[in-house]
């Protein structure tokens, strides 16, 4: 295996298992925001002590969140040189603002969060709750705008020769801005809305189905229900929004989206299917010209096919793209099935009755998750075979000094390291939900209502 494939290999794995970490730490964010507010608002106890029971929760996610995205920012430097020579200019302004905004707002106020309890007024740790939930954004936010000029670069110039090459910000929030930004920032933030919230209605589910802390269990699993219900229909607009997009400025992304390789045709929609990428043909169920409807609301306008571009300006792996995305797509419309029972089931006063439906909310914890990542992987892989859409051939940007055998190796370091790291997360997480949502101190206090049995 090649230099240039270990490379994407081991940056596409570190990045894949960080990822994991901070859509959870940015939806419970929102959802603690709520949790306290309730609290304040109405002064009841249970409102309190679940939002204590998260914390501590979010303060594990965000400590193995930090630890393990630090490796990427080295890999830049070591796999990545002429990469990160080429598009310094851009991410150091970007991920400053990233410190300075994020960071900073998150650090300073996290500290009032974890240990502010009974040391500061209620309104002083719920502006802290604020700040931390707004600090892990604004963290996505200055991520996604660095990643989003890869896909759209704007506000820049090239200047230097060969590989001396860079590029440098003329307009700072042209590049802010550029024409994907905006649209992949919603979609990435009501994703993780979406994976806190789910995290949430799991634990609860699990309560509810052990007939463990009711009175904490059922108020829990209804308001992250809401954030899930809201988040899930606005996923579906951001999501066309987005797609919009990649059909102006990144048309060979869209094509290898759809599997659609004819430029003299309209586009088909896929439900799913399979690319025979070697013959040019999709095996799999279609709604016809939906594709042309979606993006130019007729069903008469030709959409730009693969074998409208140079065939080393497509994606390499067409069907992998194609695959990813229709699960990312898939498990979407999934959630709102999801949301569209929630609602009918609360609507009838049902919602805690049958046994079934709470094992399924308990088990599509992964939905959010699995979505998150096949849809970084479509992409990213779509985008290729550019790093910079474009302007930098990603064979032209890895570090020509390591050797494969140098990235083999912290390869496979990495993935130990990171099966501890997950397997302490996992071990930990599940001794606090075991633990439940008191505090040892207050175990004799608990209302009695959380221990009767719930009758299924």
């Amino acid at each position: 295996m090649d230099t240039e494939i270990l490379a994407r290999i081991q940056f596409a794995f570190t990045i894949a298992f960080h990822y994991i970490y901070p859509p959870l730490s940015i939806g419970l964010g929102v959802i603690l925001v709520i949790m306290e507010g309730m609290y304040l608002r109405t002064k009841k106890e249970i409102y309190h002590t679940m939002t204590r029971f998260w914390v501590k929760i979010f303060a594990l996610i965000f400590g193995i969140g930090v630890a393990t995205g630090i490796v990427m920012e080295f890999e830049f430097g070591t796999n990545w040189a002429t990469y990160s020579r080429y598009v310094g200019d851009i991410f150091g302004s970007a991920l400053a603002a990233e410190g300075l905004f994020a960071f900073a707002l998150e650090s300073g106020f996290l500290g009032i969060l974890l240990f502010g309890w009974n040391r500061v007024k209620p309104w002083v740790h719920f502006v802290s709750t604020i700040g931390v939930a707004f600090g892990s954004m604004f963290s996505a936010v200055w991520i996604v705008v660095a990643n989003s000029w890869q896909q759209t670069p704007a506000g820049f110039k090239i200047v230097g020769e060969g590989m001396n090459q860079k590029a440098e910000i003329t307009d700072f929030w042209a590049m802010v801005f550029n024409p994907s930004s905006v649209d992949r920032l919603s979609h990435v933030l009501i994703g993780a809305f979406l994976a806190g919230a789910f995290l949430v209605i799991s634990v609860n589910a699990y309560y509810i189905l052990k007939g463990r802390y009711l009175e904490i269990a059922k108020p829990a699993f209804k308001i992250a229900l809401v954030v899930v219900i809201v988040a899930s229909f606005a996923q579906l607009f951001t999501g066309h929004r987005s797609a919009d997009g990649v059909a102006e400025y990144q048309p060979a992304k869209l094509a290898a989206f759809e599997g659609h390789y004819d430029s003299l045709a309209v586009g088909d929609m896929y439900l799913f299917g399979w690319v025979d990428h070697d013959n040019k043909e999709v095996t799999g169920l279609k709604i016809p010209k939906f594709l042309t409807f979606l993006i130019h609301q007729d069903f008469t306008t030709q959409i730009k096919g693969l074998d409208y571009f140079p065939e080393d300006e497509i994606p390499g792996q067409v069907n992998a793209v194609f695959q990813f995305y229709h699960i990312m797509v898939a498990i979407g419309m999934v959630l709102i099935g999801l949301s569209i029972l929630s609602i009918y089931l609360w609507w009838k006063g049902k919602l805690f009755k049958y046994r079934w439906f709470l094992v399924l909310m308990a088990w599509a914890v992964f939905l959010p998750q699995i979505a998150n990542q096949v849809g970084w992987f479509a992409a990213e892989m779509g985008r290729q075979p550019w790093v910079v859409y474009g302007l930098l051939r990603t064979d032209e940007a890895f570090s020509q000094a390591v050797t494969a055998n140098q990235i083999l190796f912290t390869l496979i370091l990495f993935f130990f390291v990171y099966l501890l790291l997950f397997v302490l997360f996992i071990y930990l997480l599940n001794k606090k939900i075991k633990h439940g949502p008191y505090d040892d101190r207050l175990e004799d206090d608990r209302p009695n209502q959380s221990e009767q049995a719930f009758n299924l």
